[in-house]
């Protein structure tokens, strides 16, 4: 099986506030997804075609993971944005200060093509696509998906994939981000 880099994840750079690399490419991420998945290393995603492939350890410490745990010190800041023109905007809250916490360990989303196709988000005629790269920090074992993404995923909203949570899916994932927050890209 293929898998190609998805447009998306490309607006994972230094200045995004997201996950990223300065040293590894997309192209790099993809290739070594694509292994892992031709001998089968990868979890199951929230739903039918998609998959979770774990970035080998000797390569994680080459990723950036932008968030803060928050503590009574952080100051926080909301700003009302959209991801792309289509989709509806949502509030973003990120840390104003605070010290990026050690990566360990990174995921590597991919979305069968056909996912991509259903809301029209296929980029390549590839079998698999790259469409997210996750650096958790050091510490956590599992990074629950945004609540806003699970929002937009269940109410099958323009830039959604459509999916259905149960409520503790629901409690987790707002209980890890009420403790860490992205920071803000020009205070890094």
């Amino acid at each position: 099986m293929k898998v190609a880099v998805n447009n998306f994840v490309r607006r994972q750079t230094k200045k995004s506030g997201k996950t990223y690399s300065e040293e590894l490419s997309f192209e790099f991420f993809a290739k070594h997804a694509e292994d892992k998945l031709n001998r089968n290393e990868f979890e199951d995603g929230y739903r039918d075609g998609v998959r979770i492939v774990k970035l080998d350890h000797d390569h994680v410490e080459k990723v950036f993971c932008p968030y803060v745990k928050i503590t009574e010190e952080t100051r926080l800041i909301a700003k009302h944005v959209n991801r792309r023109p289509e989709e509806e905007p949502y509030i973003q809250v990120r840390a104003l200060n605070g010290t990026p916490l050690k990566t360990g360990s990174v995921s590597l989303i991919l979305y069968r093509h056909d996912v991509l196709v259903e809301n029209n988000e296929d980029t390549t005629d590839s079998d698999w696509e790259l469409i997210s790269i996750n650096a958790l920090p050091k510490g956590e074992e599992v990074m629950p998906i945004g609540p806003v993404t699970m929002m937009r995923n269940q109410l099958n909203l323009v830039g959604g994939t459509e999916a259905v949570y149960s409520s503790k899916e629901w409690a987790k994932s707002i209980r890890f981000w009420q403790k860490y927050a992205a920071i803000e890209p020009s205070n890094t």
